[in-house]
């Protein structure tokens, strides 16, 4: 039973991650949060991040990361590249290489170190922006390795995989942290919280999704 075991969810403070920390807080007897200090555009994400994590009594380890922002110049690590989509089958600037592979694979260390078998990831296949470390079959992958790497049992959840942003902002209005999520989160490139700069592609599609599902609940009432 899922109720007696421990998982550690990787937690950045934006809508995803932290409707993900509430699902495991339901699903899972213990949790524990981390989230990754790579020098990412704005400090607003950690801070937001340890707000929310105070507030439910979640215990939160911050992992230095500043390697990836070494390695891997984007928009997410540098104020001086701009922010957008991408165009022509190329990945959007946000895009930070090998992001999701470090975050799980250390994320699965730290399990190892605190006694949980469970990694949760609020990774989406169905809004994922063209990243291909979103994806199912890549999360499939890395969990097969990171047991034969560390001859572990681990379980990777992906509580998001399938659902789009109306089905994501759905989900955290059945845990019943619609209005949390909406006020309290960070999910926007320009570090502005809750409902963020409204233009950005993440603002965007946040914005859609809530409308769209504020719209179907309407209609089932």
């Amino acid at each position: 039973m899922l109720k007696d075991e421990k998982a550690v969810v990787v937690f950045s403070g934006g809508q995803d991650s932290t409707t993900c920390l509430f699902w495991a807080k339901k699903t899972f007897k213990e949790v524990v949060a981390v989230t990754f200090d790579y020098n990412q555009r704005h400090k607003q994400e950690i801070e937001c991040a340890q707000a929310i994590a105070k507030e439910t009594g979640v215990e939160q380890y911050i992992l230095n990361m500043d390697l990836l922002n070494q390695l891997t110049p984007n928009a997410l690590t540098r104020n001086n590249i701009a922010i957008k989509d991408g165009e022509n089958g190329e990945l959007p600037s946000t895009f930070v290489p090998g992001r999701n592979l470090l975050f799980l694979s250390f994320a699965a260390v730290l399990a190892s170190q605190v006694g949980a078998k469970h990694l949760v990831t609020g990774v989406s296949e169905t809004d994922f922006s063209g990243y291909p470390d979103c994806r199912d079959s890549f999360v499939k992958s890395l969990n097969v390795t990171i047991n034969l790497a560390m001859d572990q049992n681990f379980a990777i959840h992906t509580p998001l995989m399938w659902l789009d942003k109306s089905e994501t902002w759905k989900l955290a209005d059945e845990l019943g942290v619609l209005e949390l999520i909406k006020t309290r989160t960070l999910t926007c490139y320009e570090g502005i919280i809750g409902d963020g700069c409204g233009k950005c592609p993440a603002c965007v599609l946040r914005r859609k999704g809530y409308e769209k599902y504020i719209q179907s609940k309407k209609s089932t009432h």
